[in-house]
């Protein structure tokens, strides 16, 4: 049975281009869902071929019920299992889809957290004073996060070549391996400038590495967001580092690298970009998720209406 997921797993990256993230839950997904299958009393050895509705149900049950899964996760788990058994009858694995009376529990979208313009300021304005070189990379990275929205695997995922300073923009690969440039403004584009030609060479150099290519000798680092040791950042670290500048910039709110994305489309959207403009520069593939921040600005839209309006 597990031959078949992996089989599933290869399509998902091959054909559908998915990240390694999305990758990791749907392996962690579907290898919870063989556990339950196979520990089952009535279990064959018809494979796949066994799995019914009542199965299907009695593992729905188990994640709602024993084992208290929120609605959202378990929504993520069967959206998992249906692609699976999708791509299992389109490989003529299985004649039929198990899954297709299959319901999930209903999830309503919960509005994304973001910060205000003045909370981001307060931010930004704590992280510049740090001159430590830590400090600047620290800084140039968080600049960076609020001008391109950019999510944080992308952001830890950019090379030194990804990097046009004269133009002012990132070249950043997203979700289902689509490209895309994310813009700048004029005060990141010289926090990031500052970092590359002076900040990171410091970096490297105390490791006996290199930015470049060399026959032999330091390390090559492609990555442009580096720690102490010349290596590439992993998303952990910039959580710690965004969670240490909001302590100290004593902003009493639970903040992610996520919710400065949401607080860069909530600002734009503000400041009069079209949705569809802001769904380029996030990434989306469908306008429907970018459509969740126009509820975050209904209180902006009614003032303009009231300064606005001239019966009002």
């Amino acid at each position: 049975m597990k031959d078949l997921v992996d089989s599933f797993l290869n399509h998902l990256v091959v054909e559908k281009g998915f990240s390694t993230n999305t990758l990791d839950a749907y392996r962690n997904d579907l290898s919870q869902f063989v556990n339950f299958v196979q520990a089952r009393p009535n279990a064959s050895k018809d494979g796949w071929g066994q799995v019914d509705l009542d199965t299907l149900t009695s593992y729905v049950s188990d994640l709602r019920g024993k084992k208290s899964y929120r609605d959202t996760t378990t929504a993520r788990k069967v959206a998992a299992i249906k692609s699976f058994f999708n791509f299992l009858v389109e490989e003529e694995v299985i004649d039929h889809d198990p899954t297709e009376l299959l319901t999930a529990p209903r999830v309503g979208r919960s509005l994304p957290k973001y910060l205000t313009e003045e909370e981001v300021e307060k931010l930004l304005d704590q992280a510049v004073k740090e001159q430590s070189p830590e400090g600047k990379r620290d800084y140039a990275m968080l600049e960076l996060l609020y001008a391109t929205g950019l999510r944080v695997s992308e952001l830890v995922s950019l090379n030194v070549e990804d990097v046009n300073l004269s133009e002012g923009y990132v070249r950043c690969i997203g979700k289902g391996s689509k490209e895309r440039l994310s813009y700048m403004y004029p005060k990141a584009v010289q926090a990031l400038k500052t970092y590359l030609l002076d900040t990171r060479r410091l970096l490297l150099s105390r490791n006996g590495s290199t930015g470049k290519r060399g026959d032999a000798g330091p390390k090559e680092e492609k990555a442009v967001f580096i720690n102490q040791r010349g290596d590439r950042l992993t998303r952990q670290w910039v959580w710690a580092v965004l969670k240490s500048f909001a302590k100290r910039a004593s902003l009493n709110v639970p903040i992610t690298p996520h919710i400065l994305r949401h607080s860069f489309a909530t600002h734009m959207l503000r400041g009069g970009a079209s949705l569809r403009h802001v769904q380029e520069l996030l990434g989306h593939s469908s306008i429907t998720t970018t459509q969740v921040y126009t509820h975050l600005t209904t209180d902006h839209v009614r003032k303009e209406f009231d300064r606005s309006h001239p019966r009002t």
